[in-house]
């Protein structure tokens, strides 16, 4: 699926807010090719996403084999939050349904044609901002432009 003409861009990069049982929790979401674009996952961390959930339809087999795996263990590491990814049942995916700690640990992985359902249990406590307390914000600085309004 190429999602030009499919899917609409945002106007913000928001968390999304859930009320579990156990508890709120704050979610960053990003799809498709938001895995390219670190500053995105590290702006909704530091809006207090808890964790990231990125859903995809990454089916294509000219895409080198795991490029798209060590990106979500990169975004999960550098941000240190678990990231939740699904991917569609596909031969040709070169995009794994994952969970993987804030440490960059893979938790739980579904690389198949077949659906499939992973199941984990993690701890939202493990998520931390040591290392982005450690950037260089004198040097570097992002913005976010908000564009509701416009």
């Amino acid at each position: 699926m190429n999602e030009r003409g499919q899917l609409d861009a945002g106007s913000e990069l928001s968390t999304l807010p859930i009320h579990l049982a156990s508890g709120p929790i704050t979610l960053g979401v990003q799809i498709r090719r938001e895995i390219r674009f670190p500053e995105q996952w590290q702006h909704l961390a530091g809006r207090g996403a808890q964790a990231f959930i990125y859903l995809t339809h990454a089916a294509n087999p000219s895409e080198p084999a795991g490029v798209w795996r060590s990106h979500l263990i990169s975004r999960a590491a550098e941000n240190q939050r678990f990231v939740l990814a699904a991917n569609v049942a596909d031969p040709h995916q070169h995009c794994p349904s994952m969970v993987i700690s804030p440490r960059g640990e893979v938790l739980a992985e579904a690389n198949s044609a077949e659906t499939t359902v992973i199941r984990t249990t993690i701890d939202l406590d493990e998520s931390a901002n040591w290392y982005l307390g450690q950037r260089r914000q004198d040097l570097l600085k992002s913005s976010y432009q908000d564009r509701t309004n416009v």
